[in-house]
């Protein structure tokens, strides 16, 4: 007998019906249709942003600035973009504010404690974009946070959430623990309503800032930012940020943690993305003793890995200067050595804070030897603080 031929699915409002239930079976939280069309207020804020230099280093987001306001610059061909949301929320397992106060351990950004969230996203859209290309013969293109895509204007505009005074996506439903994701079709789909902004008066991601990242609500200057500043900031970091920045060494979640919609999230249903126990506030004595092979290893799959193992390590010597532990002090002291300029900076930073007679010490020792600039003015300005 011949074999059945699945009707081509050429109605939007079916089509949207299958992609939507297509990518809620996949595990994502949240569906939402937004047109493909310029998002002017979207653009004026990236201008506002760049305009002010608050991307600091990240010199691809000016590059890429006129791109990034019309999803048609990208696709001239695109009529809609799926937008999906999926729950990486630690739920009861992990308490990003209270990890703040164990000063012996680091803590990581709650989206990094499993595997690479592009991975993950990516590989669930690729599927669904896929079969929906399949069964209604439309053009697709999956993007996650790797193309010049405004995924949060865009998830507004699909009735996802709203961003907030923290500029980073709320919703009703699932708080802001999600990553966001986008399929781009030629098909022109229904369109949901943008949702509207239910931040009100509350200023609780604004107030709870270390580093006061945010010159005004809904506007975040990323030089300041303690996320910009352990992940994406390549040199020594600022001296004025790294008392703020505590045992903070990939991320910061603060601003998030204090969202008072966050009461309605709940913890990560996606395996993937549950949170790891290995990455729950791992003690310092552990990371600071990594050299690249065993970073590369312990990291393997991690968003933490791209950022490299010198400037992981740079974070978590800033971590253990910040601890007041002297247990630490052996393991700084070691890294005075290490082969990378970065890591000797900050290793000498951390040991004027923890020992400043050592310092003293170590210094008439080391520093005429020390060739890099970078390091030789990290030995000539590392305050001193209380120590042995």
């Amino acid at each position: 007998m011949p074999t059945a031929v699945t009707p081509r699915l050429t109605d939007p409002p079916k089509a949207r019906a299958f992609i939507a239930r297509d990518l809620k079976s996949l595990g994502f939280d949240a569906v939402g249709i937004a047109p493909a069309d310029r998002i002017d207020r979207a653009a004026t804020g990236l201008d506002r942003f760049l305009d002010a230099g608050w991307h600091g280093t990240m010199g691809w987001m000016a590059d890429t600035r006129e791109r990034r306001a019309d999803p048609q610059t990208l696709w001239p061909d695109a009529r809609s973009v799926i937008m999906a949301a999926m729950n990486y929320g630690p739920g009861d397992a992990y308490d990003p504010l209270a990890a703040l106060g164990q000063t012996d351990r680091a803590t990581i950004s709650c989206y990094a404690h499993n595997r690479d969230y592009h991975d993950v996203i990516k590989g669930k859209l690729k599927q669904a974009a896929g079969r929906f290309a399949a069964r209604t013969g439309a053009g697709v293109k999956v993007f996650v946070d790797t193309a010049p895509v405004m995924e949060k204007p865009l998830a507004e505009k699909a009735g996802l959430g709203w961003q907030g005074k923290h500029t980073n996506l709320v919703s009703r439903d699932l708080g802001s623990w999600f990553f966001l994701g986008a399929i781009f079709t030629d098909m022109a789909l229904p369109a949901d309503r943008p949702e509207t902004d239910h931040c009100g008066s509350c200023r609780a991601c604004l107030d709870v800032c270390p580093t006061d990242a945010f010159p005004a609500p809904y506007r975040l200057d990323a030089r300041r930012c303690i996320s910009y500043l352990t992940i994406e900031h390549k040199g020594p970091v600022p001296y004025a940020f790294r008392k703020a920045i505590g045992n903070r060494i990939y991320g910061c979640d603060d601003c998030l943690a204090v969202c008072p919609w966050n009461k309605f999230a709940g913890a990560a249903r996606e395996a993937k993305l549950q949170s790891r126990d290995d990455m729950r506030s791992p003690p310092l004595e552990e990371l600071l003793i990594l050299d690249d092979a065993a970073f590369r290893a312990r990291f393997a799959g991690s968003p933490v890995k791209r950022i490299g193992r010198a400037r992981f390590v740079r974070n978590c010597l800033i971590a253990a200067g910040n601890s007041g532990r002297p247990a630490l002090i052996p393991l700084v002291i070691a890294l005075l050595d290490d082969a990378e300029p970065m890591v000797r900076g900050a290793a000498v930073w951390a040991l004027a804070q923890l020992a400043p007679n050592r310092f003293a010490r170590e210094k008439a020792a080391r520093f005429s030897a020390e060739a890099d600039r970078d390091v030789a003015v990290e030995w000539n300005n590392a305050g001193a603080t209380d120590g042995d």
